[in-house]
């Protein structure tokens, strides 16, 4: 069990990267301010129940998810769809568009397909994603979490989260390849 006492140096740490999550999960930056607070104070309250030598991160993580869940879906069945919003630091934009730095070696077709997107274009196409599929490629893809991360995080099976990052990835491929063709990028499927 930790000491409530130590939540402040254990816990805020934390705070700058659950605004970011909040923030693409909500779409709204009051809204991530609202549910990370809630956050904050869910985890304080039951701090004496996390199991010290554990992952911290991924504790605050579940409680973030679970926060913006519980205060979106019993609104609606899908939050409303907005933009994003500006990204301050666009993680999935660069991560998408890195080159891997090989040396002397070319880089891939796709490489450079990406690396003419812009972050609107990726935003887009992360928004396009069916909110089942969204949650697991940010917490993935973005925020670095592990399948078995993932699955304490939104509490369900590590099956399920493998299953909705693969078809959550091949639908984000799918609607990026859809802004190429738009973009004459590319040329049709044959």
């Amino acid at each position: 069990m930790a000491d409530q006492a130590n939540f402040e140096k254990d816990a805020m740490q934390f705070a700058p990267q659950l605004y970011s999550a909040a923030l693409r999960m909500t779409r709204n930056p009051a809204d991530a301010e609202d549910v990370v607070q809630e956050t904050f104070l869910k985890a304080y309250r039951g701090y004496h129940t996390f199991q010290e030598g554990t992952n911290l991160k991924a504790w605050l993580y579940r409680i973030l998810t679970n926060t913006y869940i519980n205060r979106y879906r019993k609104k609606t069945r899908r939050p409303q769809e907005v933009e994003l919003g500006e990204l301050e630091d666009l993680y999935l934009f660069k991560r998408l568009n890195q080159s891997g730095s090989t040396g002397g070696a070319s880089r891939s077709a796709e490489e450079e397909v990406l690396e003419r997107f812009g972050d609107a274009d990726v935003k887009a196409a992360v928004e396009s994603l069916p909110e089942h599929f969204r949650l697991p490629v940010l917490l993935a893809d973005v925020e670095g979490f592990s399948y078995k991360e993932i699955a304490e995080i939104l509490d369900v099976p590590i099956g399920t989260v493998m299953s909705r990052l693969h078809r959550g990835r091949k639908a984000l491929q799918e609607r990026l390849f859809e802004f190429a063709q738009e973009h004459g990028l590319v040329g049709p499927r044959e």
